[in-house]
């Protein structure tokens, strides 16, 4: 009687078809295995552009770029030159304002409204110099409004120390922002317009002048000559601050020589600079003009 025995394969199953086995999947997937492949990497191609792609950039970055400072300071420009053109172009007009058109007549560019376009020009042919994204958002303008209020609160509460500091019979709002601005019209209502007309043109032309132009061509020229990046900075700063604050004893419509007056103007200078260079043009202009409104105005 022949033994019996069972029936066993020739060649047991490798490591790999007892694993899929135990898994309960076949050992070779085959073409659904390629597919399932193809699939994977076609999935991780699509999500790893998102993961990588940078973040959106926050305000404190977005409200420094030069077209928000251009889109922020665009009022200005208009509420000063439309309303130097409604008071007729025979109105005195701000000192950085005039400064500036004499430089550009000496040079023979004397269309009226050539200085206006060459600062927009300017701020855009600096924000494509940057590289920056061409794009601002509404809400971004607003934050900057609100910052202008509270740096340009900030400044009145230094000129408060000062009084504090320096006790004068001299009225805050007789001080400053008095010199470099037109001189009123006869009737009350034209002669407050005229003030907010010169206070705008102050905040805009004077940083021009003192903070976009003037600052970096001395920080650059000090690096020239052999000055380090920060202690060129911090020249830069003091210099153009003094005459910022001498700028206001020039003219037929500047103020007499006061100690008091330049100290505050000198601090005045640095603020507006150190604000310009941390915030940008656009809230360095708002702070100015805003400033100027408070005391002159309030």
């Amino acid at each position: 009687m022949p033994a019996s025995s069972s029936a066993l394969p020739d060649d047991p199953p490798g490591d790999d078809a007892e694993q899929a086995y135990a898994d309960g999947l076949p050992a070779n997937l085959g073409p659904l295995d390629d597919a399932l492949t193809h699939a994977t990497d076609f999935a991780a191609e699509q999500i790893a552009p998102a993961a990588e792609s940078p973040p959106a950039p926050s305000y404190w970055t977005v409200s420094r770029t030069p077209l928000t400072s251009l889109v922020f300071s665009l009022p200005l420009v208009l509420a000063y030159e439309g309303g130097v053109l409604w008071l007729g172009r025979g109105t005195p007009r701000n000192g950085a304002d005039v400064w500036l058109r004499h430089v550009l007549d000496a040079c023979g560019f004397g269309a009226y409204f050539l200085l206006p376009v060459l600062t927009i020009v300017g701020l855009l042919a600096w924000h494509h110099v940057e590289h920056d994204r061409w794009h601002f958002s509404p809400a971004v303008l607003m934050g900057m409004a609100g910052e202008c209020v509270l740096w340009a609160m900030l400044l009145i509460g230094i000129a408060r120390l000062q009084q504090q500091l320096w006790p004068v019979s001299l009225h805050l709002a007789e001080m400053w922002p008095r010199a470099l601005v037109a001189g009123p019209p006869a009737g009350l209502l034209e002669g407050a317009v005229a003030r907010v007309i010169g206070y705008c043109g102050a905040g805009l032309y004077e940083e021009v002048l003192f903070r976009l132009l003037l600052l970096p061509a001395v920080a650059w020229l000090l690096g020239r000559l052999g000055s380090g990046p920060i202690a060129a900075a911090v020249w830069a700063i003091l210099i153009t601050s003094i005459l910022f604050s001498l700028a206001h004893y020039v003219g037929p419509l500047g103020d007499a020589f006061d100690l008091y007056s330049f100290s505050f103007r000198l601090a005045a200078g640095v603020f507006f600079a150190v604000v310009f260079l941390l915030r940008g043009f656009g809230i360095a202009a708002g702070t100015h003009a805003l400033y100027d409104l408070f005391v002159g105005l309030v």
